[in-house]
């Protein structure tokens, strides 16, 4: 026999299936039957005499129950100038119901609209889905923005898109000036979605018809624009101005922070910031003719004055977007260019980027965005189609590097850990007395970036694909500690991308320089960096500390012992920093390299420590001349040189050290690109520098790591993310790891 009621919790889940099957059937009834799907909308029941219509809610302010001649409505009434008044309501929408017709009566009276074009009288629809997230398309909003001859019928229909639970029914006065908006009789019932769904496919056709055949002459216009003008932007030069008005044709007039300048003859567009935070920023929109894939943007630009605003994208920049033929926005938009500084005058910029199949027009924005202070100048703007080949290779490579870039994390596999280092007369030696030889590359980024998760990658491919046993890992303790614009987690994920570094390297035996990338002299803040990060790694037999990374502009005695540091005179390697860096790195205390010692020591950790030597740690010749560091209780210190194709006098600054004490060449390297703070005179070519360079630290057996495992971080070693080595560094360097002999031809 069946028994339907077996047990309490079947009985339950019964009912409540019972329940469930009832409300799918009133639905379903409602749907059917016509019945409007919200009760109580001729706003006549009060059963529960609270002198409200039963099933609407109330409002704190300009709302109130009305009647005339025995009928009830709703009113709406304005409490204030430009205040928004709203009912909010939620209708269910059945399941079934694909289409809804909407009738009501509504009077409006006094009404004086706000400042907007939708600031009026008006009912809001938006449909929600279970999850009570928008769905779209979402019914046109009703509006009104004059008064009405009394009582008039309103009606409109619409259908309900999929996934549609409930409509959001929102009548109000939309921030106006004054104005009564009173409603009555409202009915929503459900309807045949077919004639909708008809008219809606007709309209479109017709829509997407005229958009097509408007689209067609905009590009031809655009077409004949650049056969005429080899430029694609109307008056790109700013030399017309034929309405004789002060402001250049075509060009839109800066609200704030614009004027129309001229020098020597040239006319040009200049931004300037009225407001600390304030955005400047011109609009232009620029159609672009059929079937072009690419194109190239191509300016001048002046930038004076620019002080950056509290976020990192709060600089000096053009930004784009992308308009298809409805107007609407195209992805991807071309990134921005910008700048965070100064130009030398006036300088050339290019700009190439593709064009998505359905764009018809970019929108070009020059801004000061959101910056303290700065002036921004722009002319002789050109757009031109451009091949699209280079640009696609280029998508194509970045989307590989992306691809190839992930690294599965791993747990620490201490088996394979090297063994703790300790130093020998001068040289290193691990814990069974075996001589240890530091060759490897500098994982460059973290020193700039705080999320930058490349260097993961770079450890992994230094050591395996390159051999190096030795990571130089650059890193800033601002980061360490969240400090940055770009950080809302304390720091945290900084600290675990070091970690990851640490541990990747140490479960394939190999060793990381933690480099603090700071300049001039060590502060206080260094000194407390030192004793947290050495806490935290104290005796980590694969962590060295590269305690500072290039002091500067100051005497061997401070080097050493600290003592104030005060302006930097001269020009040197500093023209790289900027004004705040430069600001920062003068007028203050330094606790000296022997301070940044102690630090690490009072934690009780013998990690080696790493001592950057004076002049941007090329010079090295005062640690033989009594300004030594003491390391009475750790593994103790190496002293760091670095060295570029410029430098002279190898011998001089650091073969006397180098027979005394272990010596790490921390950062090494050549370009072909010459670097604009050094005089190109001086900078020898990598063909003939490199192999001597790496023939002496052979010769000499130098520990050392080469600067820079980035492609954008000159010298280079790498050209891409695929880690493709630059033939001028990255391949010399790559053979010495593998074990090729340099022969050293000359020191220099």
């Amino acid at each position: 026999m069946l028994r339907l009621f077996s047990s309490p919790s079947l009985r339950a889940r019964q009912v409540i299936f019972a329940i469930l099957c009832l409300s799918c059937v009133a639905s379903s009834v409602i749907a059917a039957t016509g019945e409007s799907l919200k009760a109580n909308g001729d706003f006549e029941t009060d059963a529960d005499g609270d002198h409200w219509p039963d099933g609407w809610p109330t409002l704190k302010a300009g709302a109130s129950w009305e009647t005339e001649a025995d009928n009830h409505f709703l009113r709406l009434s304005s409490t204030g100038p430009g205040e928004m008044v709203m009912l909010y309501q939620e209708i269910p929408v059945p399941a079934g119901v694909e289409a809804i017709e909407m009738t009501w009566k509504q009077r409006i009276s006094d009404l004086k609209v706000g400042k907007q074009s939708w600031f009026d009288a008006r009912i809001l629809l938006e449909f929600l889905n279970a999850d009570r997230k928008k769905v779209t398309p979402t019914p046109g909003a009703p509006a009104s923005r004059k008064d009405t001859d009394g009582w008039v019928e309103k009606q409109i229909s619409f259908l309900v898109p999929e996934g549609a639970k409930s409509l959001k029914f929102m009548p109000s006065l939309f921030q106006v000036e004054s104005g009564k908006f009173d409603l009555d009789d409202i009915v929503l019932k459900s309807v045949d979605p077919q004639p909708l769904r008809e008219k809606a496919a007709q309209d479109l056709a017709a829509r997407q018809a005229k958009q097509e055949s408007d689209a067609k002459k905009r590009r031809d216009k655009a077409a004949a624009q650049f056969a005429k003008e080899g430029n694609l932007i109307s008056n790109g030069d700013f030399e017309t101005d034929a309405k004789q008005d002060g402001w250049p044709d075509n060009w839109g007039k800066l609200k704030v922070g614009g004027s129309y300048e001229a020098e020597d003859g040239n006319h040009y567009l200049r931004m300037f910031s009225t407001t600390p935070g304030e955005m400047v920023l011109e609009y232009r929109t620029i159609d672009i003719p059929a079937d072009v894939e690419a194109l190239e943007l191509t300016w001048r630009q002046r930038v004076t004055g620019l002080k950056k605003g509290e976020a990192p994208h709060f600089d000096a920049r053009i930004m784009f977007d992308w308009l298809g033929i409805d107007g609407k926005k195209v992805t991807p938009s071309p990134g921005p260019t910008y700048t965070t500084k100064d130009t030398s005058g006036w300088v050339e910029k290019r700009h190439a980027f593709l064009v998505p199949k359905d764009a018809l027009t970019l929108v070009m924005m020059p801004s000061l965005f959101q910056v303290k202070a700065g002036t921004y100048e722009i002319d002789d703007l050109v757009l031109k189609p451009t091949s699209a080949a280079p640009l696609l290779a280029a998508a194509k490579l970045r989307a590989e590097e992306q691809a190839f870039k992930f690294v599965p994390r791993e747990e620490p596999k201490k088996e394979n850990w090297p063994s703790p280092l300790h130093v020998v007369g001068n040289r290193l030696h691990d814990a069974d007395g075996n001589e240890v030889w530091l060759q490897g590359v500098n994982a460059g980024g973290l020193e700039t970036l705080p999320q930058d998760t490349q260097p993961i990658k770079s450890t992994v491919v230094a050591i395996e694909d390159w051999h190096a046993n030795c990571i130089r890992l650059p890193m800033n303790e601002a980061f360490w500690y969240g400090k940055s614009a770009y950080q809302t987690d304390g720091g945290a994920g900084y600290r675990d991308i070091i970690d990851q570094i640490i541990t990747l390297a140490a479960n394939r035996g190999a060793y990381v320089a933690v480099d603090l990338h700071r300049f001039r002299a060590p502060k206080q803040e260094h000194a407390d960096f030192w004793k947290d990060f050495a806490t935290l790694y104290k005796d980590h037999p694969a962590v060295l500390f590269d305690v500072f990374n290039e002091p500067h502009g100051i005497s061997w005695e401070v080097w050493r012992n600290g003592g104030f540091v005060g302006t930097k005179e001269g020009t040197d390697e500093s023209a790289f920093l900027t004004d705040e860096e430069k600001k920062k790195n003068q007028g203050f205390e330094s606790v000296g390299m022997q301070g940044l010692v102690d630090a690490v020591r009072s934690t009780g950790a013998k990690n080696i420590v790493i001592a950057g030597g004076m002049s941007w740690c090329n010079d090295l010749s005062g640690i033989t001349q009594g300004y030594a560091l003491d390391d009475h209780d750790g593994n103790g210190i190496m002293y760091s040189w670095h060295t570029y194709h410029w430098h002279k006098d190898w011998e001089k600054k650091m073969l006397a050290t180098s027979e005394k004490h272990p010596i790490f060449l921390g950062e090494v390297g050549a370009d072909v690109t010459k670097f604009s703070f050094i005089p190109d005179a001086d900078q020898e070519d990598p063909y003939t520098w490199v192999p001597d360079m790496l023939g002496f630290i052979q010769k000499h057996k130098l520990n050392w790591t080469g600067w820079c495992f980035h492609p954008k971080s000159s010298p280079i070693m790498i050209s891409d993310w695929k880690y493709t080595p630059t033939p001028f560094w990255g391949k010399f360097a790559k053979e010495a790891l593998e074990g090729k002999q340099f022969e050293l031809k000359r020191t220099r």
